[in-house]
């Protein structure tokens, strides 16, 4: 018998005019799920606090890393619990890089047959502490993070462009944080530092979709894998996409790369940080992997995908 209890945490306009047959698939599930949808940005946390306490033991983020993000920083307000609840994820998103990473289906009953079943993985947990307009504060992610170029071009896309054009909005807006005088950011730890204008921090190997930048990182080992790039503008870029063409950007030598459990990231003037491609604050900020563990449900076993 099934005795599983399973909520869904959902953005209800999460792809755009296609929030009517979103709810009305999620409502149709197999396995009578709680539908939670979100009314507000920042809404999945609560929703997956919420859920976790009152004792679901599958809680599925449907939607993209934005909202994954969330779910899991939602999880994280009662870590004695984890090892009673499986996260799921229903990818809905504009990229979806954990979901890649994972080979979790993009076709949403394939997802969720995957949800109904036992195939899982312990993953590992990181926190990044960080200053926003509020003060000084935290959040968890199982991705990637990021300083630098990366993250002011997110802060300059706009939401109806994303909407509109999809990955193209983040391409435009790279394009202009380009021409922008980046600062220098310097990533430190007792393993190794670097200083340069992007600095990239995972937890998983992809970043912006099937990407393997960071090509030595695993989700069980207890490490955050760091690269840094020395210059990231339009001198520098031709450079740079022969490299990634070439698939040399995800191979030893494309940047300076360091594993750790802990890395502080410290700019003399202020810059933008991202977590699984949210603007979430500015740097100083300190990144690392927690002792907790999130069961994840994924395929068995898990698909590796290899570098362009």
């Amino acid at each position: 018998m099934d005795n599983e209890r399973r909520c869904i945490i959902f953005n209800p306009t999460a792809g755009g005019n296609r929030a009517r047959r979103l709810r009305e698939l999620l409502a149709n599930l197999p396995g009578s799920p709680t539908l939670m949808p979100t009314q507000c940005a920042g809404d999945a946390r609560r929703l997956a606090a919420q859920a976790i306490a009152s004792g679901y033991t599958t809680i599925v983020a449907a939607g993209g890393d934005g909202t994954l993000n969330e779910v899991v920083d939602g999880l994280m307000t009662h870590p004695q619990l984890l090892p009673d609840i499986r996260l799921g994820i229903l990818p809905i998103g504009t990229i979806n890089v954990f979901a890649l990473e994972q080979a979790i289906p993009f076709d949403w009953s394939k997802a969720w047959q995957l949800i109904l079943g036992p195939a899982e993985r312990s993953i590992d947990v990181a926190r990044a502490n960080y200053t926003n307009e509020t003060g000084r504060t935290h959040r968890h992610f199982v991705q990637l993070a990021g300083a630098g170029w990366d993250a002011h071009a997110i802060e300059l896309v706009r939401w109806k462009v994303k909407k509109a054009l999809g990955p193209l909005a983040y391409i435009m807006a790279g394009s202009v944080a380009l021409g922008h005088d980046n600062p220098s950011i310097t990533a430190h730890s007792a393993e190794g530092s670097a200083t340069g204008q992007l600095v990239l921090v995972g937890n998983g190997r992809f970043y912006a979709g099937p990407y393997p930048f960071f090509h030595r990182a695993k989700y069980d080992d207890g490490l955050l894998d760091v690269c840094v790039f020395d210059r990231f503008d339009w001198k520098s870029l031709p450079g740079y996409g022969l490299k990634f063409l070439t698939g040399q950007l995800f191979r030893p030598g494309a940047c300076h790369y360091f594993q750790t459990p802990s890395v502080q990231l410290n700019c003399d003037h202020p810059a933008a940080l991202q977590l699984e491609g949210d603007l979430v604050g500015r740097v100083p900020a300190v990144l690392q992997i927690t002792p907790h563990r999130l069961r994840v449900a994924v395929p068995q076993p898990p698909v590796e995908i290899s570098p362009p």
